[in-house]
C-alpha cells in the first residue's frame, strides 16, 4: 500500500493514535493487495446537541477502478469510532475483492417438469423433465405444497442435483397456474 495520509482536526494528535491508524490501514491489505491510497480524517463532530464530544471518522481508499469511502462513524470514544469505521471498510474491501475475482453468488438453474409417478405410502415419487428423463424426489425435497397434496400431472419446478445413482430433484415446488378464469 502507498503511504497512509492521516489528518486529525479539532483534537490533539498523538503518535499512539497515528500508529494505531497505520496498523489498521495496513491490515486492509489482507483483504485486497492492490490498495492505491488511504486517507483518514478524524475530527470532532460539529453542531451536535449531545453531551460529550463525538469523534467523526472518515476513511477514503482508492483501488483500481473504484473509490471506497466510510463516512460519519461517530462515537464518544475515538478508538471505538475508528474500529467501527475500519470494520465497515473491511466489508467493502472484501466485497470489492470478491467481485474482482469473480466470486459472486449465482443461483442454481430451475428446471421444469411434470409429476410422473407418486408412491404416497413410501413418501417418494418421480418427475419427468422436459427432456423426458425421470428424476427421483422424496417428501423431504418437497417444499410447496406438502407431498401429500401433489398429484400425477402437476407441473413443478425443481433443482436438479447429482445423486449416487443418477439425478434427483430437490426443492420441488408446484408451479402456480397463471390462467385467468373469465365468465
Amino acid at each position: 500500500m502507498q503511504a497512509v495520509q492521516i489528518t486529525v482536526r479539532d483534537l490533539p494528535n498523538s503518535p499512539a493514535l497515528e500508529d494505531h491508524l497505520r496498523k489498521k490501514a495496513n491490515k486492509l491489505t489482507q483483504f485486497y493487495q492492490r490498495i492505491n491510497s488511504c486517507r483518514i480524517v478524524i475530527s470532532l463532530a460539529q453542531k451536535h446537541k449531545h453531551q460529550g464530544k463525538l469523534y467523526c471518522v472518515r476513511i477514503d481508499i482508492t483501488v483500481p477502478g473504484k473509490e471506497l469511502v466510510v463516512n460519519k462513524k461517530l462515537n464518544e470514544d475515538v478508538y471505538i469510532a475508528i474500529r467501527d469505521a475500519f470494520d465497515a471498510l473491511e466489508r467493502q474491501v472484501e466485497n470489492y475483492a470478491r467481485k474482482r475475482r469473480g466470486n459472486v453468488k449465482t443461483h442454481e438453474a430451475v428446471d421444469h417438469g411434470v409429476i410422473a409417478r407418486l408412491f404416497m405410502d413410501e413418501g417418494y415419487g418421480f418427475i419427468e423433465d422436459r427432456q423426458g428423463q425421470e428424476l427421483y424426489f422424496s417428501m423431504a425435497n418437497t417444499h410447496y405444497p406438502e407431498f401429500s397434496q401433489l398429484k400425477i400431472g402437476d407441473e413443478v419446478e425443481f433443482i436438479t442435483v447429482p445423486a449416487s445413482d443418477g439425478w434427483q430433484a430437490h426443492h420441488v415446488i408446484k408451479e402456480r397456474s397463471n390462467h385467468v378464469i373469465t365468465d
